[in-house]
This record gives C-alpha cells, sequence and structure tokens, in this order.
C-alpha cells in the first residue's frame, strides 16, 4: 500500500526569551538576555498510508499544531524528514506540495470578509491555475454535497459559523487534493453544523481523500476515525486502532443505575463510581477484575434495580488516561 506521509524522527525546538519581573530586570535585559530551549516536537516516527483518516488528538501545548505546521510544510522542523505523497519534502518542494494538499483550521478563515464565497472561490481558481471545465465541475459538486447554493452570493460576513465552515472545505478542496489537513473543523458548530461536516468528510475520504484530524471534539474522531495517534509533550505517545486505546486500560464497561436506594458505598473497590444525579448513578467496572455478572448479582443484593444500561465507556475516558500516565512519566 502507498503512503501518504512518512515522517522519521522529526523534532521541532524553539529559542524562548526569558524575561525577568520588574524594572531592574527589565533593563538588565536590554544588555543581557537569557533564553529557553523549548522542545516543542521530539523525535516524533509516522506513516499514514493512502486513504486513511487519521485522528490526532492531545492537550493544548502537546505539539499538534506544530506537528501539522510541519507536515504541511509552513514550518521548517529543527530535525528529521517527511515525504509526503511518496515524492514531497513538505518544507524544500513547497510550491509544488501545495497543489496537493489541502487545510481547514477552524480558527483561521481562508474567506475574505466582504466578499461572497463565489469570488472567493474564483480567486482560488486563479491562485491554483485550475482549468475552468474541472474548476467548474467541482464547484458544482462541492455547492451540492455542501448545501451552498443559497450563500454562494451572499458577503461572508453575514454568514454564520457552520455557512462560513461548509464554504471553507470547498475553498480548500477546490483544486482536488490528495491529502487534507483538519485543525479543529467543527469548532464552535451546532450539532446539525457537526454531523453536515463530518458526512462531508467521510463522503471525501471514500472518494480517495487521506484526512489527519487534528481536534478536542473525540465525537469528531469516534464518527470518523479508525486509527488515533495521542501526542503528549512532543511525543507519541500511542498509535492504533481507537478500540486497542480503549483496551489499554481493561476491558472496562460503563453502566448506568437508576435505583432510589442505591447505597453510598458498593464495598467492591473495582467499581468506580463516576457521577451521582438523585437516582441516577454511572459507574464503571474493570471487568478483568470483576465480570459483570458478579457485579449485577451483587448489585441485585445491595438495591433495587429501577432501571440499567451498559455501554463501552467514552473515548474521552482512554485519552484522559493516556494523559495521566503521560505526565507521570516526564
Amino acid at each position: 500500500m502507498s503512503h501518504a506521509l512518512e515522517v522519521h524522527a522529526l523534532s521541532k525546538t524553539y529559542k524562548v526569551f526569558r524575561r525577568g519581573s520588574g524594572f531592574a530586570q527589565t533593563v538588565a535585559s536590554l544588555f543581557h538576555r537569557e533564553f529557553t530551549t523549548v522542545e516543542a516536537v521530539r523525535e516524533v516516527d509516522l506513516t499514514l498510508e493512502v486513504g486513511e483518516i487519521v485522528g490526532f488528538l492531545g492537550p493544548n501545548g502537546a505539539g499538534k499544531s506544530t506537528t501539522l505546521k510541519m507536515l504541511s510544510g509552513i514550518l521548517h522542523p529543527t530535525s528529521g524528514e517527511v515525504v509526503a505523497l511518496e515524492r514531497f519534502n513538505p518544507w524544500k518542494d513547497r510550491t509544488e506540495y501545495v497543489r496537493h494538499i489541502g487545510a481547514v483550521f477552524g480558527q483561521k478563515s481562508q474567506l475574505v470578509w466582504d466578499i461572497p464565497p463565489q469570488d472567493a472561490f474564483r480567486m482560488n481558481r486563479a491562485i491554483h491555475d485550475i482549468p475552468r471545465p474541472l474548476y467548474e465541475a467541482r464547484l458544482e459538486e462541492l455547492v451540492e454535497l455542501l448545501h451552498l447554493e443559497k450563500i454562494m452570493t451572499q458577503p461572508t460576513r453575514s454568514l454564520s459559523l457552520g455557512e462560513r465552515m461548509r464554504c471553507e472545505f470547498a475553498l480548500s478542496l477546490l483544486h482536488g487534493p490528495s491529502l487534507l489537513f483538519l485543525d479543529e473543523p467543527t469548532i464552535g458548530l451546532d450539532m446539525d453544523a457537526k454531523d453536515k461536516i463530518r458526512s462531508f468528510i467521510k463522503k471525501i475520504n471514500q472518494n480517495g481523500t487521506t484526512v489527519i484530524l487534528t481536534t478536542h471534539d473525540l465525537h469528531d474522531v469516534e464518527h470518523l476515525a479508525r486509527r488515533v495517534v495521542v501526542i503528549d509533550k512532543g511525543r507519541i505517545g500511542f498509535d492504533g486502532p481507537i478500540e486497542e486505546l480503549r483496551s489499554r486500560f481493561g476491558d472496562r464497561k460503563r453502566i448506568r443505575v437508576q435505583s432510589h436506594n442505591f447505597p453510598r458505598s458498593l464495598g467492591i473497590p473495582e467499581i468506580e463510581i463516576v457521577r451521582r444525579d438523585g437516582d441516577i448513578i454511572e459507574l464503571e467496572l474493570d471487568q478483568s477484575v470483576c465480570s459483570v455478572h458478579d457485579f449485577l448479582e451483587h448489585l441485585s443484593r445491595t438495591c433495587r434495580i429501577d432501571d440499567l444500561t451498559m455501554n463501552d465507556p467514552p473515548l474521552e475516558d482512554a485519552v484522559r488516561r493516556l494523559y495521566g500516565e503521560a505526565k507521570q512519566v516526564s
């Protein structure tokens, strides 16, 4: 299988000016500056196959955006190698490379505030030198998929956030990129707008576009990606299927119980009470130390069960535990 990205020992360090507090230290810094070295990304190895959707996760300051900027050619790394689409070095071949990639950044817009989207699309056609017949065919498809018919001629400033984000996707895909970088693409959107964006990402991926998705909304990842990469403090702590990330912390189940006489304590250390809200109690059960059968048998002897549901724990739990592991190690 061909590779969309091959990353080897990618690192990025910054020198940050350290300024003291107070007037005397501020004056002294004019003559003698002290710097601190910050390792934003450390020895990252990563491979993406053509046609994958990969969720790229991490807390604020973990190195996600820095990594994406190096992979898209915006930043030069301090060290390491990247081969994109089997022939490009993102920062050395940037002029040619950007013709084959797209990017959507949820907090940064490519649209022009005072002109309608259709004019921004025409500008993008000129920038990428897209042949008119190909441009018109792609635009027609994107307008239909993203439901842009009614907003093409409205000034960008008059559009809602969800409408602008749909236009951002169209703008990034007009030139037919093979590799798409998404950084918080659904930030601030309501559920209806998020569903439309997720459906669209699935559609373009089915057409062969490789997607790397950075987000704090883990519902995006669960809806779209089978594989997740978790980075913290510049290092990759996990790379694999979502199911493997969950199972790494035991075979757990999230149980929701409704009971009017649920005890203050179950007396089983392996069962964690996650939340109480009146008669509704949420628990987490580690099946490696206590089976569901034993738990239900004990629970039925302890209280009256009015209702009970059981599911896999949300992805947030596994990621949160992984962050906790990383903090203990570092």
